[in-house]
């Protein structure tokens, strides 16, 4: 290959035989080719053919009259019709038999999904936005709607009882939020301030926003993935008639599946491509019962590229962003099956004061988390993903406020390129930072109307102020978060200090240095294209949590030499090789194909995920842990 130059000599000494016979422990790991037809189940329905359940659950796609010849063909039981296919009651028998008919692509469970519940608006500069300045008007997602998909919501609660435009409860119950955890949620949405001195500081972060109530979950917190998907399309069927511009989902459930097959993951698709921004809980699963970080630990639907997914942040009682710390709990990426790279960004989610529900569950199981007010005028803290999820729908419904016409795609791209560093964390745990929602409207205010066609100038330009942007056409490129910036130097190379999130394609002859970090947000066909002397590679020197996010070709290469908590997230073609040199706590995770190598050089806690195939090799001298 044609890095194999590069490689340090000790590494080249390694045998052949050593090599070779990790080549075939990934060959004997490959499953074998199975005989006829079979329908990719989700993981919940493998375990359950395997032990023979008498009752399974089958969300199965397809037109009302494909459902039902579906369900004749095989004598079982339609429980409930979705939009976009059925849920069937089979036995082990029926789903086997089912798994081998032509007719059917993918299979999935009808999963049991659940609330996620552990900021204040100086945080994340919500109250910046409120008050407006010259250049700003003042913003309270007045005239945006937020579908909230959760517990219910309760409507006597004095912050949200005049929030709450249309109610609809697809557990057969009447919309009451008799857990409490969707009246917290809707607070932190939308809610307004409480009556008295003590609770009148409150108020939700789009505190002139519109609530839509779809109850999807039970009075115990817990519900369907059918209810769930009914709930979002429905919002997606009422969308006009409610203004429903924002879904907010503090909720999710094990990743049993690629995302391309969830059905949770399918809704939410729809819903963007309907033109909603939907707002997703990482979930709550960061660390085991042994007190160890847990990596892909992001739940459903969270492991969609479609959503905005949210992890956690501890703000530790404070208005600066300078102390804030990943919450513990937060869970992280990549996600299981595409090892797509989440959360997408953070914001606080620790300790979070909202409406707190009397009567409900939470409240009377933990009466110690009541912090102030009473009866209809009662507030509670929770802290969890679900609470930094609500605290972006909010921060959404206010940007809308005042761009109503930008789309679910711009307006993640706009939180991502404003979204401040967190100190000591990477794209795995926090995303590509902590929102900023101050920053963001001003964004807006000076962009919103340019994107995405504007050219300016044709070169990159840059700027002192917050954000640097460069756009041609259909490219876009956008500097943020740069403490130290260097002026745009030629069309040949690049020199700079500070981070890019880019969306669009990249077509580049020269040479990047570059100290920073790259993410990349593209969409169907984007590619980098590398036109430059033979064997071009990127060389990075960073500094602890920089991380590359990369989708290559044939022969392309990054030779990295780097620090603790680095990580690169591949995937690429034939013959791509990673020459490593990292130390504590580096990994990398790698999507290939044939021929496929990393060189590694590595110490203590390096880890390695690999997803290839047929002759694909791992050379690695370290450390084994």
């Amino acid at each position: 290959m044609a890095l194999c130059r590069a490689i340090p000599s000790r590494l080249t000494q390694l045998t052949a035989t050593g090599v070779a016979t990790a080549c075939i422990a990934l060959l004997m790991v490959t499953p074998a080719r199975a005989q006829g037809h079979r329908a990719r189940l989700s993981a919940d329905l493998a375990d359950q053919l395997a032990a023979q359940s008498q009752a399974i659950d089958l969300i199965v796609h397809g037109t009302r009259d494909e459902v039902d010849a579906l369900a004749a063909k095989y004598n079982v039981v339609v429980r409930k019709y979705l939009k976009s296919g059925a849920v069937l009651r089979v036995n082990a028998g029926q789903l086997a038999a089912i798994d081998q008919d032509e007719a059917v692509d993918h299979l999935s469970g009808d999963t049991i999904i659940r609330s996620k519940a552990e900021v204040t608006a100086e945080a994340i500069g919500a109250d910046q936005v409120w008050a407006g300045d010259g250049n700003l008007k003042p913003l309270s997602g007045a005239g945006v709607s937020v579908a909230v998909i959760d517990t219910g919501i309760d409507t006597r609660h004095e912050a949200l009882k005049k929030r709450v435009i249309f109610t609809k409860d697809f557990t057969g119950g009447d919309g009451m939020d008799r857990f409490g955890h969707g009246t917290h949620v809707a607070g932190i949405i939308a809610g307004a301030g409480g009556s008295t001195p003590d609770t009148s500081g409150y108020r939700g972060i789009a505190y002139g926003a519109s609530l839509v109530n779809l109850r999807a979950l039970g009075d115990d917190g817990s519900g369907t993935v059918s209810n769930v998907v009914e709930a979002i399309d429905y919002a997606i069927d009422h969308q006009k008639e409610l203004n429903i511009r924002v879904i907010n989902l503090s909720l999710g459930t094990p990743v049993l599946q690629p995302y391309r097959d969830d059905p949770l993951c399918e809704a939410v698709e729809r819903a963007v491509d309907a033109g909603m921004v939907v707002v997703v809980a990482a979930g709550n699963q960061g660390r085991n019962t042994a007190g160890q970080t847990v990596l892909g630990s992001i739940t459903s639907p969270g492991n969609s590229p479609f959503a905005i997914t949210v992890g956690a942040l501890d703000a530790h009682d404070t208005a600066k962003r300078s102390d804030d710390t990943v919450a513990t709990y937060s869970s992280r990426g990549p996600t299981r099956y595409d090892l797509i790279i989440k959360p997408d960004l953070s914001a606080p989610g620790s300790h979070i004061v909202s409406a707190e529900s009397g009567d409900s569950y939470l409240a009377m199981t933990y009466p110690e988390r009541h912090v102030a007010g009473s009866g209809a005028s009662a507030f509670m803290q929770l802290s969890g993903t679900s609470m930094s999820s609500a605290v972006v729908s909010g921060a959404v419904a206010l940007l809308l406020d005042g761009e109503k016409h930008l789309g679910p795609r711009a307006m993640k791209d706009t939180l991502e390129v404003t979204a401040s560093s967190v100190p000591q964390s990477g794209l795995f745990d926090s995303g590509v930072g902590s929102l900023n929602v101050a920053a963001a409207a001003l964004f807006l205010a000076a962009h919103a109307r340019d994107l995405p066609t504007t050219e300016i100038g044709g070169e990159f330009v840059a700027s002192s102020g917050m954000v640097a942007l460069y756009e041609s056409g259909d490219q876009k490129l956008v500097f943020a978060n740069a403490l130290t910036r260097t002026s745009v130097v030629n069309g040949k190379s690049i020199v700079w200090t500070g981070s890019i999130v880019w969306t669009g394609s990249i077509v580049w002859t020269g040479s990047i240095v570059w100290t920073g970090s790259i993410v990349w947000t593209g969409s169907t066909n984007d590619s980098i294209v590398w036109t430059g002397s033979a064997l071009d590679s990127i060389v990075w020197t960073g500094a602890t949590t920089k991380s590359i996010v990369w989708t290559g070709s044939a022969f392309d290469s990054i030779v990295w030499t780097g620090s603790t908590a680095q990580s690169i997230v591949w995937t690429g073609a034939t013959a791509n090789s990673i020459v490593w040199t990292g130390s504590a706590q580096d990994s990398i995770v790698w999507t290939g194909s044939a021929q496929d190598s990393i060189v590694w050089t590595g110490s203590t806690a390096d880890s390695i995920v690999w997803t290839g195939s047929t002759a694909e090799s791992i050379v690695w001298t370290g450390s084994l842990n």
